[in-house]
């Protein structure tokens, strides 16, 4: 394992990544982004295809840690298309050449959603040991990163921490669903609670393997246990729904929260939103 301090945020350019790189950075770790499009505030930023094996290894080269966020966020109709190159081809690539290049810890952004079924039939909080149940196919490859992050840490000795993320909204129509919907409250992460998360995770010392939830504060009935999570890497939530949506671009979030009614309109198919969720 090589003793580097650089880390590696692919997905930087994301709602997440871009709290990640804020937060690790305000603590002083350098960073390194990986994503399609140029990382805003962070110079040292690879940009390319998380499926572009060569380019992947590149990143990764001189690198002591990786947070591994690059994905497609939902269920998508093209699986073959998006879901299997950037979800699973990604984790592949992301994962082998953290091998190769000697990595300490793999940080993997799992989701709420494999265990949707549960939570939908009312059996919370979800704890970990609690069987997966995943929502449909983005879920099922996030089984897969979960499943093959224990099997790095088992056959490679990296560390592996695999965290089951709450919502963190990307666009206001997503805030907006959030805002009508009490549960969706409750599985709410905040960017800033997001990035704080990974870098406890980042800091954490002697974690071998392990799997946490991680949300903002539930403000009516807690979805995930997030004891583990307090215990294993220190983390606590500060923040509850609707703290932090005006990182979302723009001041729409902030007119939904508020109860202004919104200048745009609303998403056509319900079925396909509520994918998205936890």
């Amino acid at each position: 394992m090589n003793d580097s301090k650089l880390v590696l945020v692919t997905g930087s350019a994301g709602r997440i990544g871009r709290a990640v790189v804020a937060e690790l950075k305000a603590r002083g770790h350098p960073v390194r982004g990986f994503d399609r499009i140029k990382t805003p505030s962070l110079d040292n930023c690879v940009v390319g295809d998380i499926a572009d094996s060569k380019l992947v290894e590149g990143a990764v080269s001189g690198v002591g840690m990786v947070i591994h966020l690059a994905a497609t966020p939902d269920d998508d109709d093209d699986f073959m298309g998006t879901l299997l190159p950037n979800n699973i081809v990604g984790v592949y690539n992301v994962m082998e050449a953290a091998r190769r290049q000697g990595v300490r810890r793999l940080i993997l952004a799992s989701s709420g959603q494999v265990n949707w079924w549960q939570r939908q039939a009312g059996q919370i909080p979800v704890g970990l040991s609690d069987p997966p149940s995943p929502r449909y196919w983005y879920a099922a490859t996030k089984m897969f990163l979960e499943a093959i992050g224990r099997g790095y840490a088992e056959s490679h000795g990296i560390s592996v921490i695999v965290v089951r993320l709450g919502w963190c909204p990307r666009t206001p129509e997503q805030v907006r669903e959030i805002a009508a919907s009490e549960w969706a409250q409750d599985v709410y992460l905040s960017p800033g609670d997001a990035g704080r998360f990974f870098a406890c995770a980042v800091e954490a010392p002697n974690v071998r393997h392990a799997t946490v939830y991680a949300s903002s504060k539930p403000i009516h009935r807690p979805h995930f246990d997030l004891e583990s999570t307090k215990k294993l890497l220190g983390f606590v939530p500060r923040e509850s729904w609707p703290q932090g949506i005006e990182l979302v671009e723009g001041n729409e979030p902030r007119r939904i929260a508020a109860g202004i009614p919104s200048k745009t309109k609303p998403a056509r198919d319900a079925s396909r939103r509520s994918k998205r969720a936890g």
